[in-house]
């Protein structure tokens, strides 16, 4: 259950909105507003998040398998809510649960689809996996096409972030101490898509193969299901 008020209940109100809308089986339950406040009920999913699937890789290097198809199941994912025409637009590491045969997205608040009014805020999601084109922009002043892409660069960096523990950005080699700045003052360095990405590579192949989306600008990144199509090549 979900219960917001004040600036909380806009959000709740939309994923509510978001979940009627998609129109997925089962996973709205209820949902109502009452005075300056919101609710939602949505069915709980049994499963490790993305986050979860790396543990055991972060931990000590093991368990590369079961990294690898999370990977390529949650990119696969995504691909499926793009070709429905549909941005997510706040992926993270535990936004992806991998129930039994298949992967259910959540914290849908500020997913959107043209035609439907844009999120109410500007420049959402964690400002360390936001895409440089996105970071001083909220999604709903992006053309859905922008948002696609913006969603592929953000879902590379979530799985490099489910990888080695880290954002993929290296700060200190571009001289930023991100603790010391405010969000808007990091999405302001983030935007310049100056700051390289961290040369640690615990995971050299993986890696390699996120790096296309992380890298190239908006209109050259790779598609979810390429990026899928990619990671299940790597699974082989």
């Amino acid at each position: 259950m979900k219960i917001g008020t004040g600036d909380g209940a806009a959000a709740v109100s939309r994923e509510a909105e978001v979940l009627r809308a998609l129109g997925w089986s089962g996973h709205l339950l209820a949902s109502g507003l009452g005075a300056g406040s919101a609710r939602l009920v949505a069915r709980w999913f049994e499963g490790p998040s993305t986050w979860d699937a790396f543990t055991r890789f972060r931990e000590n290097g093991t368990g590369q398998r079961a990294g690898l198809g999370a990977a390529a199941e949650l990119s696969e994912t995504v691909a499926g809510l793009h070709g429905l025409g549909w941005v997510h637009a706040d992926l993270q590491p535990d936004h992806g649960i991998h129930t039994p045969g298949s992967v259910r997205l959540i914290d849908l608040a500020w997913s959107w689809r043209e035609g439907m009014r844009p999120p109410p805020v500007t420049g959402v999601g964690i400002d360390h996996l936001v895409p440089p084109e996105l970071a001083l922009r909220g999604a709903g002043d992006l053309p859905l096409d922008a948002g696609r892409a913006a969603d592929v660069y953000t879902l590379a960096a979530t799985l490099w972030t489910c990888v080695t523990g880290t954002s993929p950005l290296d700060y200190p080699a571009a001289g930023i101490t991100p603790e010391h700045l405010t969000s808007d003052q990091l999405r302001t360095q983030i935007a310049t898509g100056l700051i390289p990405l961290r040369s640690e590579t615990p995971w050299t192949e993986l890696q390699a193969a996120l790096r296309p989306a992380l890298l190239s600008t908006h209109r050259d990144r790779p598609t979810a299901r390429d990026l899928a199509q990619t990671l299940t090549g790597l699974a082989r």
